[in-house]
């Protein structure tokens, strides 16, 4: 898959230490802890409740956790948010602007870019077509949301997550509302530009199987700690506990 597009730059660790959350009286995270390496690739894995979507939110910013900090890099992101803490976040179900082509969706984030940092409109138009080539799009610029299939939305939303150049890219099950296929041929393609870009990854699955053949390193999440953090082949052959081995059944 050629592209002309840079790497995202130097590659950021993210750390996050001591991480708590309540929502009224359900305790969602409690004191997690968490060293993704510069440029890793890394699962939140677990069943529903586990807390690895809250933890992802707590991640981008979208939330505040109750204690705890942030870190990407030296850089405490705690307060920080989300519009200011450098980040690319894909959602299951797209969020696309229905009204908008797949090239002002691309490019929305950039459009809405302070004037004095904006880049122009050419540029804009450049970052849009290199993008819909990187994820194998090109030429649908100017197709709506609503003629693509799922893949194909997932793919835009993906590249729009990327126009900012990010260093770190966030995804909450950005494969569930697919089909098997599908699945697999995204995967792929994430991982692709995943490694071609430098970016420091996280994604969220209940699906043991997807953060198996995807991630470096997979955290498993229950009850809002992690059970385990580690390699696939080293959580395969030796299990944490028991929920570990459960839930893997």
């Amino acid at each position: 898959m050629a592209t002309h597009l840079q790497p995202a730059g130097t590659r950021v660790p993210i750390h996050v230490a001591g991480v708590s959350k309540r929502f009224s009286a359900f305790p969602a995270l409690g004191d997690i802890s968490l060293e993704v390496e510069p440029g890793e690739f890394v699962a939140l894995l677990g069943p529903s409740g586990s807390g690895k979507t809250t933890l992802l939110r707590i991640i981008a910013g979208l939330e505040l956790p109750d204690s705890g900090r942030i870190r990407f890099g030296n850089r405490d992101v705690t307060d920080a948010p989300a519009a200011k803490r450098g980040i690319g976040f894909v959602f299951q179900h797209y969020a696309l602007f229905g009204h908008m082509t797949v090239a002002d969706n691309i490019a929305f984030g950039l459009n809405i870019m302070k004037r004095s940092l904006r880049p122009g409109r050419s540029a804009i138009k450049a970052r849009v077509e290199e993008l819909l080539d990187l994820v194998q799009l090109p030429g649908i610029g100017t197709r709506y949301p609503s003629q693509l299939s799922g893949g194909q939305r997932q793919r835009v939303a993906l590249a729009r997550a990327l126009a900012r150049k990010p260093a770190i890219l966030l995804l909450d099950e950005p494969f569930g509302a697919l089909d098997a296929k599908v699945r697999r041929d995204l995967r792929g393609a994430l991982r692709t530009i995943h490694e071609e870009l430098g970016l420091t990854s996280i994604f969220v699955t209940h699906d043991h199987e997807e953060a198996f053949s995807l991630a470096d390193r997979v955290a498993i999440l229950n009850h809002g700690a992690v059970q385990q953090f580690a390699r696939a082949s080293e959580i395969v052959a030796q299990p944490a506990n028991q929920f570990v081995v459960d839930f893997l059944a």
